[in-house]
């Protein structure tokens, strides 16, 4: 995975020099023990499915950048995850990136309604992010379990109302 980073980043307009700062400091955010779920393991997943289906997006770099960066910011207890995570991304981006920043932000934003956007690329990268939905018993009783420990500090009475709205 940090081999494709490093092949996009390059590819953006990142400085080769730059680089391992910025791996660093996303594996140091999605390694955050607070992250059951929302770690590089989900990013690893996300990754494979651009894999699968990259030969179908209209803009692969913007997508690839935004499933690097969707969750780079995530608290249980905030509600602008997405808004912060896309700022961050759109910050980081050296002046002459190659990426369509605009896009980037709103399809970092869209990771957090997971509503159908007329942007077909957005639409991937809310199934890519959706896909263990998809999943089989086991590994999706694993998800609501890792999910439950990140929102560990929400009581059942609050947990699992958020929690059917969310699904």
């Amino acid at each position: 995975m940090e081999q494709l980073f490093t092949k996009l980043l390059l590819e953006t307009g990142f400085a080769p020099s730059s680089i391992p700062k910025q791996w660093e400091e996303l594996e140091k955010a999605y390694s955050s023990k607070s992250r059951q779920y929302h770690n590089l393991s989900h990013i690893e997943a996300m990754v494979s499915s651009f894999e699968q289906y990259k030969e179908e997006l209209e803009f692969p770099n913007e997508v690839l950048y935004s499933i690097f960066y969707h969750d780079i910011i995530y608290k249980a207890t905030r509600n602008d995850n997405e808004e912060k995570s896309a700022a961050f991304a759109i910050k980081i981006l050296p002046e002459t990136t190659t990426l369509n920043s605009s896009l980037v932000s709103d399809m970092i934003c869209a990771t957090n309604l997971h509503q159908k956007n007329e942007v077909n690329d957005i639409n991937w990268l809310i199934d890519f992010d959706l896909k263990i939905l998809a999943s089989d018993w086991n590994t999706y009783e694993n998800y609501c379990q890792q999910i439950r420990k990140e929102y560990k500090i929400y009581p059942d009475l609050l947990y699992k109302p958020g929690r059917k709205k969310a699904l």
